[in-house]
């Protein structure tokens, strides 16, 4: 008589360890080694171990996440925080988070405050309530209290025990300065975040001091001051057109983020002009539409993605070990990605103005 399919192990729609452990004819503790990725099980054979998962797949192993947790005194999850998810700076940011999250097995709630101060006190609270192990927190200070493990991405919070992952924001802003001054631009506009940002001044320091450096000077016609924090490139075409419409006086523009750039690259065009033609852009961040821009965009690349990963690597390393000693900041390096959006400065000022005139 055939076996019911309550029996029948590789008929149900899922196993338990125990049944599990008795398809491969190996202990349950060589199958939790393995599958929990613990560090004694290193030792195990990779054959043994491509066995096990291969099995898990098949049969459908469920861990009890419940009995997990309490072996390990830990939920196996962090909460995130960001201003928001949009296109851009925290989609990048967040494809190294999960990546590294995911290889380490742990699970993440992601709560958008949108620069909502009420919202940025509450959600801290309610991730605690659903006993978060960590924080983490994408270009937002770490303006609460908090006894467990906190890294913060982009946010420079001076609170003792944060580990701060941070952009060499100097060297960017030598890349980008250096880059245009070997094109011959002097006259350039300059264009400052949204003071809300957290990497907003002293990005613009960077600049300031990279700029004097390079015996380029900084005009206050030519500084455009971000009012909004937007996923849209309207953020720099309408500030650029408002500059256009009082002064073309310029070659080059620094804008603030990739996607304000792309914005100041349609005021150029709908103003009659071209680029790099007449005016040249650098964008920063190159976000993955970057490239593929009419002209494609030169950025200042921060590598977010690996500032992501590093984030969610020291957190849980924090986690795991709370005794620890962990750096206050984490320094990453830029790289300037030339592309189409850049040329020389030549004489085209001169010859727009001569234009103007007659």
């Amino acid at each position: 008589m055939a076996k019911n399919k309550q029996d029948n192990p590789a008929k149900r729609d899922s196993v338990n360890l125990r049944q599990l452990s008795e398809l491969l004819q190996l202990s349950q503790t060589t199958i939790s080694l393995v599958l929990n990725d613990s560090p004694a099980g290193k030792s195990i054979p990779a054959q043994t171990r491509e066995r096990v998962f291969a099995a898990a797949k098949k049969f459908q192993y469920r861990p009890n996440y419940f009995a997990r947790s309490l072996r390990k005194s830990r939920s196996m999850s962090i909460g995130v925080m960001a201003p928001d998810l949009s296109e851009g700076y925290f989609t990048m940011v967040m494809n190294g988070v999960e990546a590294q999250l995911l290889s380490s097995h742990y699970f993440y709630f992601t709560a958008s405050h949108y620069w909502d101060t009420k919202l940025m006190q509450e959600y801290p609270r309610l991730l605690v309530e659903r006993a978060v192990d960590g924080f983490l927190l994408l270009n937002t200070p770490a303006d609460f209290e908090s006894t467990l493990p906190l890294v913060a991405i982009s946010a420079h919070t001076n609170t003792s025990g944060v580990t701060n992952i941070v952009l060499d924001h100097l060297r960017a802003a030598e890349l980008a300065l250096t880059h245009l001054y070997e094109l011959g631009h002097r006259n350039i506009v300059f264009m400052k975040g949204p003071e809300i940002i957290p990497d907003t001044e002293y990005r613009w320091q960077s600049i300031l001091e990279m700029a004097s450096k390079l015996g380029l000077q900084i005009r206050p016609e030519l500084c455009i001051q971000l009012e909004a924090d937007s996923w849209s490139p309207d953020v720099g075409y309408q500030p650029m057109q408002r500059l256009m419409a009082q002064t073309q006086d310029f070659t080059a523009v620094f804008s603030f983020n990739d996607i304000s750039a792309i914005g100041v690259l349609r005021a150029i065009h709908d103003a009659g002009l071209s680029v790099p033609g007449d005016i040249s852009i650098i964008g920063f961040d190159d976000i993955m539409s970057a490239a593929y821009q009419k002209p494609s965009l030169t950025t200042v690349r921060q590598p977010l993605r690996e500032m992501g990963r590093e984030g969610a690597r020291v957190l849980l390393e924090k986690i795991a070990d709370p005794a620890a000693t962990f750096p206050q900041e984490i320094v990453m390096t830029p790289e300037l990605i030339v592309r189409e959006s850049t040329g020389t400065a030549m004489r085209k000022l001169a010859t727009r103005k001569a234009a103007r005139r007659n």
